[in-house]
């Protein structure tokens, strides 16, 4: 094609990709079914990990659910299993009082398993990987939830810590999706959600660590999102999640200016995964909550850096991890006492 004709027509591509982006803002898209699809969890054991499976059992996904700690995340598959056996006896009713429920019954058996698996091990992943596999299967829906923060400054930060929020946030992304992506591949089916961080998009200070992995799996997802369109492969669907502070209390006593919190407050667990939800459900490529953050990335992105400095200072948001990070430490310093170290 001529160049000057193909730059027009990249030319009508570009607004017509801002209409359709329009077009979802006023009409929301349906939401796909996730009914009898395998669905795959890391950090399934508490917080975002654990609410997520939730939602997705409430849709009647099968639920693979990896975690560290084997209670927590047993105690996260008795939730869905409860979530289950309510759904199975709303189909019994249902059918029996003749509702014409019957395409529901496929369904019906409903399943959920637990791994304790280790995500910051890569052979641990790829083991646990081939176990899932073998007894139960191939994945529909990988949601690299994992996360874990140090809370310590640069210079006083071991370098095992450093290293282990590398590899939890970052790595481990990689792994889980090399193990799972091969099938989605063959198929031309499937969803990879990356659930990232606000400070994946733009940093503040004492937690560089913590900042480098995110932003490292943001450019992981974004540039597997591109080989996926490259090698053409549309029916395998990604989501991006950045979610700004989440009151899960991985980041307690993080905040910022006083008078600016009100307006912008730590977000609800179950509001930030209910919208993670839709955008998920949508096949929305990536979501920001609230929107705001959509702003802060992008005047981040045209502001000089001194600008984004005065900007920080204003907001309170260059110093709002340092009360979180003394607090992390005052409990370091307990402990130690406590145990005469």
């Amino acid at each position: 094609m001529n160049i000057v004709v193909e730059f027009f027509v990249v030319t009508f591509k570009v607004l017509w990709a801002f209409v359709l982006a329009a077009a979802r803002w006023l009409v929301r898209p349906k939401e796909k079914s996730v009914a009898g699809q395998v669905c795959l969890i890391t950090g399934a054991g508490s917080g975002l990990g654990r609410l997520f499976a939730l939602e997705f059992a409430r849709r009647r996904a099968l639920l693979w659910l990896w975690d560290i700690n084997t209670q927590s995340n047993e105690e996260t598959a008795g939730m869905v299993r409860h979530i289950y056996r309510d759904l199975e006896a709303a189909d019994a009713a249902a059918l029996q009082a003749g509702n014409g429920e019957e395409e529901i019954l496929p369904h019906c058996n409903l399943q959920v398993f637990t791994y304790t698996c280790d995500v910051g091990k890569r052979e641990n992943v790829y083991l646990t990987a081939e176990r899932v596999r073998k007894e139960v299967g191939e994945v529909s829906v990988l949601v690299n939830n994992a996360g874990v923060v140090s809370g310590h400054h640069l210079l006083e930060c071991p370098d095992e810590l450093i290293e282990r929020t590398m590899m939890v946030n970052c790595h481990a992304h990689f792994w889980t999706t090399k193990a799972f992506l091969p099938t989605m591949l063959e198929i031309n089916h499937g969803h990879i959600v990356t659930v990232a961080s606000s400070l994946g998009l733009f940093s503040t200070a004492g937690v560089e660590d913590y900042c480098a992995s995110k932003f490292g799996v943001v450019g992981f997802h974004e540039s597997l999102s591109h080989e996926l369109k490259a090698a053409e492969k549309d029916g395998i669907k990604t989501t991006l999640v950045c979610p700004y502070l989440v009151d899960t209390g991985m980041f307690r006593g993080c905040r910022i200016r006083k008078e600016i919190e009100p307006f912008l407050p730590p977000l609800k667990p179950d509001y930030c995964v209910k919208q993670a939800m839709k955008a998920i459900l949508t096949d929305q490529p990536m979501i920001c909550t609230p929107r705001l953050m959509y702003i802060v990335t992008f005047m981040k992105s045209i502001l000089p850096f001194e600008a984004v400095v005065c900007m920080y200072r204003f907001l309170g948001a260059d110093k709002c991890m340092y009360p979180f990070i003394a607090q992390r430490k005052q409990a370091t310093n307990n402990n130690e006492a406590k145990n005469g170290i």
